[in-house]
């Protein structure tokens, strides 16, 4: 679709009616119009009239946000700015973020996970939580009410809120360097050499799905035993040095902690 300001004269229509027939809010539409997902609508004077091109276009955003895809991918997608192979790959990562499909305001999460919103508010400012952003506005999955839950706990076994968020804040930043760095890589090892070689875009896009279906799990899983392992050697190594033989016999009863004998 490209960003023609015409629109055909038997489909014109005033912004009010794109919205019923788009089920979209008025200002929804100028939003879009103002990140660029909209084409302008053609002008007589101070009037604007739409058409079957913008009716289209709203739909296609509804389909591409069903997917999971950020408004800013989607602006990508109708700039040209990713190519037929990078939307299959858009679609695996945003799936990913996903699941059963739902997503969930603040309070919503909230209600969930069974904490004030104040509080919630505090974890998501600290990166305990990572917000989403959809349509303009923050939601949260299934998984971050699981975090939640967890955290809940390490506050009910005693640990303190304001140490807990703290820890939560050095973990997120060194968390976001090392992804960082992982889709830097991907990008180049991966992506790119497939963009530039000969094959079939619908090939390409196969491979892309197929590397990132193996990447995410896989790193996922070496970073998830990385840190047990490290958390495991540290803690033996803090009660060697000051625990008692009751609370290293305990602790060496544990599973998996004969792994770091």
């Amino acid at each position: 679709m490209g960003s023609t300001g015409s629109a055909t004269t038997d489909t014109r229509i005033r912004v009010e009616e794109l919205a019923r027939r788009g089920d979209v809010s008025v200002d929804t539409i100028r939003f879009y119009q103002k990140r660029q997902l909209l084409p302008s609508p053609a002008r007589e004077g101070r009037i604007a009239w739409y058409g079957a091109e913008h009716l289209a276009r709203l739909a296609r955003i509804k389909d591409l946000q069903r997917q999971g895809f950020s408004l800013a991918v989607i602006r990508r997608l109708f700039a040209g700015e990713l190519d037929a192979a990078d939307e299959p790959l858009a679609a695996a990562v945003a799936g990913a973020q996903q699941r059963d499909g739902e997503l969930l305001d603040i309070d919503s999460l909230a209600a969930r996970a069974g904490i004030p919103v104040p509080l919630l508010e505090a974890v998501v400012r600290e990166g305990l939580v990572v917000a989403r952003h959809d349509d303009g506005r923050e939601v949260f999955t299934l998984d971050d009410a699981d975090v939640l839950h967890s955290g809940m706990q390490l506050l009910e076994v005693g640990f303190p809120l304001p140490e807990l968020l703290a820890l939560a804040r050095r973990h997120h930043e060194a968390t976001r360097a090392i992804a960082n760095d992982a889709v830097e890589m991907f990008d180049e090892y991966v992506r790119q050499p497939l963009r530039a070689s000969p094959a079939s875009d619908a090939e390409k896009a196969e491979r892309l799905v197929a590397a990132f279906r193996t990447l995410l799990p896989t790193a996922s899983a070496l970073v998830a035993h990385h840190f047990r392992t490290m958390l495991l050697e540290v803690a033996q190594e803090h009660l060697e040095a000051v625990g008692d033989p009751t609370e290293l016999a305990a602790a060496r009863a544990e599973p998996g902690w004969e792994l770091m004998s």
